[in-house]
């Protein structure tokens, strides 16, 4: 039995993010600020879905900018983020729901929208599960730029385990008609490669991004692969075109370029 949580407090304020409200505001509207126009065209749209990384903001948080800015200008039509990341701390079979009421940031706290958890919940892969949220930073690190564009919302929080493409697309099926909805992928991209293999590496998630083909993505090329898997399945159903926003990686960012990690945002439209 999980024991009902009112909050899901901050877990990795101070690390991957600043922990000072002040501070964190500060850094956020500096990367939203120099966004830069030829990297992040005018879609001319909402976007039904983004995929955002979720490393450090010293290293992701201008590639994260670039998917944030684009919701700015239709922040009032979206009430509802359903937030996708995966598991890198606890073993998970399925998907992971929180029993929380809200999620806390150094910005503030964040209402879930307990009425689709529990929707979801009646699918039979989707279960709550509190310690695979605890410590779960692909999550909490989008919350701050999502408390910064969005003037009200409500969450969704789901940490994806071993759940096959088929799944998480059901998931997203299950949601797609819902008004005000925006479906947040989270995931970082190739690890550890030298800058010359990871943007290869990368170029060619990205290339099978805009294809809306899952089939030519492998676990090693994004953490986020089976969230990514099964958002492409519904983007091609529903024929979405795929927008990149940024694609680029720590060596570019902060750090050596000897090891780096990929990082890309996209749009679907």
């Amino acid at each position: 039995m999980n024991q009902l949580l009112s909050t899901r407090p901050a877990a990795v304020a101070g690390s991957f993010y600043p922990a000072k409200s002040s501070e964190l505001a500060h850094s956020i509207h500096n990367y939203l600020d120099h966004a830069h126009p030829e990297l992040h065209p005018d879609i001319q749209q909402r976007p039904r879905a983004l995929i955002v990384p979720h490393a450090g903001y010293l290293y992701s948080g201008e590639i994260a900018a670039s998917a944030y800015s684009q919701l700015i200008p239709y922040a009032q039509e979206i009430s509802t983020v359903v937030l996708l990341g995966p598991s890198h701390r606890v073993p998970l079979l399925g998907v992971a729901t929180s029993s929380s009421d809200s999620f806390q940031t150094p910005l503030g706290e964040i209402p879930l929208q307990r009425d689709i958890i529990a929707t979801l919940e009646k699918l039979a892969f989707v279960h709550s599960a509190d310690e695979a949220h605890a410590q779960e930073h692909s999550l909490e690190v989008q919350l701050p730029f999502l408390q910064t564009v969005l003037p009200h919302f409500k969450l969704v929080p789901l940490v994806i385990g071993q759940a096959d493409d088929q799944q998480v697309s059901e998931l997203i099926e299950s949601l797609w008609q819902t008004p005000g909805i925006l479906f947040l992928i989270s995931s970082d991209l190739s690890h550890f490669l030298n800058y010359d293999d990871a943007q290869q590496c990368d170029q060619a998630t990205s290339q099978a991004i805009a294809n809306l083909a899952p089939e030519d993505i492998q676990y090693e090329q994004a953490c986020g692969r089976s969230a990514i898997a099964g958002m492409l399945l519904s983007a091609r159903k529903h024929q979405l075109r795929v927008e990149m926003l940024d694609l680029r990686n720590s060596g570019d960012t902060a750090g050596s370029k000897d090891r780096v990690v990929g990082y890309g945002a996209w749009a679907f439209l």
